[in-house]
């Protein structure tokens, strides 16, 4: 449908039904503003911001009566 066809249909209408049509109009511009600031998310964005302790893997002591 081409804007001008879509335009005669839409004033061919009476007005309370225009009053619909613009709302939806405006319902479906939020709902693409909200997909819009999703992202993907980026393989490696968070690399190097978490530091582990050399002796992570080390036993604890509180469990050294168990070893």
């Amino acid at each position: 449908m081409t804007n001008t066809s879509l335009k005669i249909e839409i004033e061919s209408l009476p007005n309370s039904l225009r009053k619909e049509v613009a709302d939806f109009v405006a319902f479906l511009k939020t709902k693409n503003k909200r997909k819009a600031k999703v992202k993907s998310r980026e393989f490696g964005y968070a690399k190097g911001k978490i530091k582990l302790s050399n002796d992570f893997d080390e036993p604890l002591d509180i469990f050294k009566e168990y070893n």
